[in-house]
C-alpha cells in the first residue's frame, strides 16, 4: 500500500523526494489521472493510483514508497468525443510528457492505436507494449564552461549519432551508434581535424516509427517522430541524459559546441489513426491544433499528421521546459528547430512575435544559446525565411538553390550568386541582422548527399517502399552525362572536381557554413534523396572507403576561413572604405580586372564571380575569391597588390594536391583559372631584402 497525500502542482512530472514522489500532470479536460506502477521488469502493473488533488488544470498527489528506478506510466479518464476534440481512453498507457528516462525504445503495436478505421474507439490495453518511464534522481549540472564560439567563426557539421559512429573502426563496438561512441576520441578527432566548431545532432529524443514503415519492415532513422522530448532515445543513448551529458562534455573538451535538432512542430502520435501514447491521451484538445468544424480532425501544417498548438500555455511550457532541461542537465549550446514556422503559428497563421518565439528570446538561459530555425513548414504561408528573431540563425535555402544552379550551369544568375555568397543581405540585412545568421548549406540530411548531387539528375528512392513517390523532384542536380555509378575516369574526375568547387564555395562565403555529415568523405546514398527510413549502410558512413583527400581539402578550407577575417568577418559588405586605409571592403571584378557593369550581373555568358575582399578596422586582410563555372580555362587579371605586397595562391579546387603554401608570388598580375574551379588568393607582404654586409672601405 502506498501512502497518498495531496502533493503539489509543481513541478510537472514525477519528482522524487526523500520517501516517495510528487506527481503532477496537466490536463484541462480529463476527469481523472491515474499513476500506474510496474514491477522492475516493466511488464506487470502492480498499482494504479488516482491522483487525489487538482489545482486548476493540474492533477497532483504525493505517492510514498516510490524510489529511483521505479517504472511508471499514466492513464487518463475523460470523454471520448473526437467531434469535440477529446480522445480519452483509460485503456491506453501514456508516457509522462516530463519523463526523464524510458526502460526501452518505442516499438509500434496495434494495441497502441486509439481509433479503429471505422472511427470507433480501440479498447485494447496498450500497457504491455508501451515503454515505461523510469523514476530518476537528477544529478546537478556539470557546470563546465561552454566554448561560446562567436557566430562569425562558426562552422557547423550536421551529424547523426548513429550514422557517424556505427561503422567507425576507431570506436569500440559496444559504443557504436550511440552518444558514447561520438564522445570517443577517435570520433572527435575527425571533427577537430576538419576544423568543425559546432556539431548539430539530428534528433536524440525518444521517437517512434510511422505506421507505414512498420508494415514495410523499415524504421525511422532520422528520429523526428518524437514522443518523449526530455528522454534521449535508448537506442542512441542507452545511458540516458548522463550519457548525453558526458558526450557534450567530451566535445566541449575539444572546443566543439553541441546543438540539438528538436521537433516541437508535431509529435509521433500522427493523424487520427495514429497511436495514443502521451499527449493525445492526456489532453488532445489542448495539445493539438484541430479543425474548427464538426470533425475536429487535425490541422496538418507539418505534413506529419498533426500540429502542436505551441501558442497555448501548457504546450509552450512543455517546449520551454524541455529546452531548459537539455541546456542545464546536458550543457548543450543551442538548438536547431525543425519546421520552425510551426513554432510561431497561432489560430490565424504565423506571427514572428508568437508566444513561444517571444518566450525563448526573453528567457535568461535560452536567449544566449545558438538558436537556428528551419524557417518553413507546409501550411499556409509556411515559407518564412528571414522572419525569425534577430538573434536566431536560419537555414538559407536560397543560398542552397543559387549555388546549385550556378554550378549546374544555369545562366544569368551571377548577381543572385553575389548576393548569396556575401551573406544574403536582402534576407537578413533588412532587419539589421549580421551575415552569420544566414546558415549557408548546399546539402543537408534531407536531400541528396553532395556526391549524389553531381551524380544523379533524378531521385532513386525505391528502397523506401513508396514506389519512388516520396522526396522532392526539384533537386537542381546534374550527373555529367551518366546517371549514378560509373567507372568512366573522366566523369569520376569531373564529379570530384565539382564536389570540391561546391565545398570551396560554401566555406569561402559570408554567413555560417553548414556541412552535411559525410560530404567531406564522398558519402553516397545512391540517389536516395529522402533516406529517413534507411537505418543501414545507405546512411552509415563508410569509413573504410572514405575519401581522405577530400577530408583534407575541407580541413584546408576551414583553416583558411578561420585565418582570414576577410572571409568570415560578420558585417555587411558595402563596396565602400571602412577604415583609414581607404580601401573598399569588396570589389566585384570581371576577368579583365575592371569592375562589373550592370549588364554583367545578368548576362547569360557570365559564368564567373570574382570578389576582392578586404577586412580592415582591427585587421589588415585582403583576399581574392574567384568562382569559375565555365567549361574552359580563363585568365584573370588581378588587382594591383598594395606596396610591398604580392598575391599568392592559397587554394585551387582544381588542383587540391598541389600545396600552395610558400609558393612564389603570382607573376605578371594574371592567373589562369581552371574550368569549374574555385581559387583563393591572399595578399602577403613581400619578404624584406637583406642588406649586404660590409661595404666600401674608406681610408682616413
Amino acid at each position: 500500500m502506498h501512502r497518498l497525500d495531496s502533493g503539489n502542482p509543481e513541478p510537472l512530472g514525477l519528482t522524487l523526494t526523500g520517501d516517495g514522489a510528487n506527481v503532477a500532470v496537466y490536463s484541462a479536460h480529463a476527469r481523472a489521472i491515474e499513476l500506474c506502477l510496474f514491477d522492475a521488469s516493466g511488464e506487470s502493473e502492480i498499482a494504479r493510483i488516482a491522483l487525489p488533488e487538482r489545482t486548476g488544470e493540474v492533477f497532483h498527489g504525493f505517492v510514498g514508497g516510490i524510489a529511483a528506478g521505479a517504472r511508471y506510466g499514466l492513464r487518463a479518464r475523460g470523454p471520448y468525443a473526437p467531434a469535440e476534440g477529446h480522445r480519452f481512453n483509460p485503456n491506453k498507457l501514456l508516457v509522462d510528457p516530463y519523463a526523464r528516462a524510458l526502460d526501452r525504445p518505442f516499438r509500434l503495436h496495434p494495441a497502441m492505436f486509439g481509433e479503429q478505421h471505422d472511427g470507433t474507439r480501440n479498447d485494447a490495453d496498450s500497457a504491455p507494449f508501451v515503454p515505461k518511464a523510469v523514476a530518476v534522481r537528477e544529478r546537478p549540472p556539470r557546470g563546465a564552461a561552454r566554448p561560446h564560439v562567436p557566430w562569425g567563426e562558426t562552422v557547423v557539421y550536421e551529424l547523426h549519432v548513429r550514422g557517424f559512429t556505427q561503422r567507425h573502426p576507431g570506436v569500440p563496438a559496444h559504443a557504436r551508434g550511440t552518444c558514447a561512441g561520438l564522445a570517443h576520441p577517435a570520433a572527435i578527432e575527425h571533427l577537430t581535424r576538419l576544423g568543425i566548431t559546432t556539431v548539430e545532432l539530428l534528433p536524440l529524443p525518444a521517437a517512434i516509427d510511422e505506421r507505414h514503415l512498420a508494415h514495410a519492415g523499415l524504421t525511422n532513422y532520422w528520429g523526428y517522430n518524437t514522443i518523449a522530448w526530455s528522454v534521449p532515445d535508448p537506442r542512441l543513448a542507452p545511458g540516458g541524459i548522463d550519457e548525453l551529458r558526458d558526450c557534450v562534455a567530451a566535445l566541449h573538451g575539444a572546443g566543439i559546441e553541441v546543438l540539438l535538432d528538436v521537433a516541437f512542430n508535431h509529435s509521433g502520435e500522427g493523424d487520427a489513426l495514429g497511436p495514443t501514447l502521451s499527449l493525445r491521451g492526456l489532453d488532445n484538445a489542448t495539445y493539438y491544433r484541430t479543425r474548427p468544424d464538426a470533425s475536429h480532425r487535425y490541422v496538418d501544417d507539418t505534413g506529419c499528421g498533426n500540429t502542436l498548438a505551441l501558442d497555448r500555455p501548457p504546450v509552450l511550457r512543455l517546449a520551454l521546459d524541455t529546452l531548459r532541461y537539455y541546456a542545464v542537465a546536458a550543457g548543450v549550446d543551442g538548438f536547431r528547430f525543425d519546421l520552425a514556422t510551426t513554432l510561431g503559428r497561432g489560430e490565424h497563421g504565423f506571427d514572428p512575435a508568437a508566444p513561444l518565439l517571444t518566450a525563448i528570446s526573453q528567457d535568461p538561459l535560452l536567449r544566449d544559446l545558438k538558436l537556428i530555425a528551419e524557417p518553413w513548414d507546409v501550411g499556409p504561408g509556411g515559407y518564412q525565411l528571414g522572419a525569425f528573431p534577430a538573434a536566431w540563425g536560419e537555414w538559407n535555402d536560397r543560398y542552397r538553390d543559387t549555388l546549385r544552379r550556378f554550378w549546374r550551369g544555369d545562366a544569368g544568375i551571377t548577381g543572385e550568386l553575389a548576393t548569396r555568397v556575401a551573406g544574403s543581405a536582402d534576407v537578413f540585412g533588412v532587419r539589421m541582422r549580421p551575415p552569420s545568421r544566414s546558415v549557408n548549406y548546399i546539402t543537408a540530411h534531407d536531400g541528396f548527399t553532395l556526391a549524389d548531387l553531381v551524380s544523379y539528375e533524378h531521385k532513386h528512392n525505391e528502397a523506401n517502399g513508396e514506389e519512388n513517390r516520396d522526396g522532392t523532384d526539384d533537386n537542381l542536380s546534374w550527373n555529367h552525362g551518366i546517371e549514378g555509378v560509373t567507372s568512366d575516369p573522366a566523369i569520376v574526375a569531373a564529379r570530384r572536381s565539382d564536389v570540391r568547387a561546391l565545398l570551396a564555395s560554401l566555406l569561402l562565403s559570408r554567413g555560417t557554413p553548414m556541412i552535411a555529415m559525410g560530404d567531406e568523405l564522398g558519402h553516397t546514398q545512391h540517389g536516395n534523396n529522402n533516406a529517413y527510413a534507411q537505418d543501414n549502410g545507405l546512411n552509415w558512413l563508410d569509413w573504410e572507403h572514405a575519401d581522405r583527400d577530400l577530408a583534407a581539402f575541407v580541413a584546408t578550407l576551414a583553416r583558411l576561413r578561420r585565418n582570414h577575417p576577410a572571409l568570415h568577418a560578420d558585417h555587411w559588405l558595402t563596396g565602400m572604405p571602412h577604415d583609414s586605409r581607404g580601401m573598399a571592403d569588396v570589389e566585384w571584378l570581371r576577368l579583365d580586372g575592371t569592375e562589373m557593369s550592370a549588364g554583367d550581373w545578368t548576362a547569360a555568358t557570365t559564368r564567373m564571380l570574382v570578389a576582392v575582399l578586404y577586412a580592415g578596422r582591427t585587421h589588415d586582410d585582403r583576399v581574392v575569391v574567384a568562382m569559375h563555372a565555365g567549361d574552359v580555362a580563363a585568365t584573370l587579371h588581378l588587382p594591383d597588390p598594395r606596396v610591398g605586397c604580392a598575391w599568392h595562391v592559397a587554394l585551387d579546387s582544381a588542383h587540391p594536391s598541389q600545396p600552395p603554401e610558400g609558393t612564389a608570388p603570382v607573376a605578371h598580375g594574371t592567373i589562369t583559372l581552371a574550368p569549374r574551379s574555385v581559387t583563393l588568393l591572399v595578399e602577403k607582404a613581400r619578404p624584406a631584402v637583406a642588406k649586404p654586409v660590409g661595404g666600401p672601405q674608406h681610408i682616413v
